[in-house]
């Protein structure tokens, strides 16, 4: 049998694989650079870049749970002019798509860094952290709202000419209202799922580890969470998805390809092996070559009823 195809196409992109890291994960590049081929991977999504820098949440912010990791990172970031000039450059010397998340505190802000970053030849396409709290209308969050998701994705689309992939909570009702609105809107793509909120607290103390109180929770344990609702969204919906949650092996990376994802996003497991993308492909390959298929494509949606 030939090796099986690993190619795809997403978003107008031609991937060598399926297999992305997650924004958040993987910082803007260079911090992984000397640790793993990064010309190897689908595609790079660097962690969420605003209109402005921003500082992020105090410490702590982040601690290990069973099964996962709670964060309270607070989107700290450089603003998208220092990312233009610091980090675009470097990126540029590698063959990997480069996907850059961005994220506002309200829809003047998400369509403000959009607008920067259209035209820039090495950004492929932007993922939109919809998971922020709108500070117009007293904290909800976007991603919780279809009216306010509607706002910042429509936003977003009329101030690029880039892919755009909003990233949607799971912190709703019905997964398929958001993925069908974010469809609606003009999204190119979409992505899912991002972290579930969660809470530590120091028993001794009896004080939340996190300064920030509250996080989010990702790792394994959100995964069979990830696959449901990356399931129920490819029901509905005729765009693309990139799955991600709690990918620590080919196996979860194939679940996701299976309920109908069309790529699939490392993200957590970064931080315990930064190879761990580059297992899952090989993973996913031998996969393919085990049961006799000669391409990815085969996988997507496979899953029975």
């Amino acid at each position: 049998m030939n090796k099986p195809k690993m190619g795809i196409k997403f978003c107008g992109m031609d991937l060598k694989n399926p297999v992305m890291v997650a924004s958040g994960t993987f910082g803007y590049g260079p911090e992984y650079a000397d640790l793993i081929n990064i010309d190897r991977l689908g595609a790079v999504i660097v962690k969420g870049i605003s209109s402005q820098p921003w500082e992020g949440n105090l410490l702590p912010r982040m601690v290990e749970v069973p099964g996962g990791l709670v964060n309270a990172i607070g989107l700290q970031n450089p603003g998208v002019e220092k990312f233009i000039a610091y980090y675009v450059p470097f990126m540029a010397k590698h063959k990997v798509p480069l996907i850059v998340n961005i994220w506002g505190r309200t829809v003047d802000e998400y369509a403000d860094v959009a607008a920067k970053l259209n035209g820039i030849k090495t950004v492929k396409a932007l993922e939109i952290n919809i998971s922020c709290p709108n500070i117009k209308d007293g904290g909800l969050s976007f991603g919780t709202d279809p009216a306010a998701a509607a706002k910042v994705i429509t936003a977003v689309r009329s101030s690029t000419t880039l892919p755009i992939i909003p990233k949607l909570s799971p912190n709703v009702s019905n997964i398929k209202t958001f993925a069908k609105v974010a469809e609606d809107c003009g999204a190119d793509a979409i992505s899912l799922i991002n972290t579930i909120p969660a809470m530590v607290i120091d028993i001794e103390t009896r004080k939340p580890v996190l300064a920030n109180k509250v996080g989010g929770l990702s790792g394994p344990a959100i995964h069979p969470v990830a696959v449901k609702l990356v399931w129920e969204a490819a029901s509905v919906v005729k765009i693309p998805i990139i799955g991600m949650g709690g990918i620590m092996s080919a196996k979860e990376a194939i679940e996701f390809l299976i309920a109908g994802a069309s790529a699939v996003a490392v993200g957590t497991a970064n931080f315990t092996d930064p190879t761990i993308a580059m297992d899952v492909v090989k993973g996913i390959e031998e996969y393919l070559v085990r049961h006799k298929m000669q391409s990815v494509s085969q996988l997507i949606g496979s899953v029975g009823k």
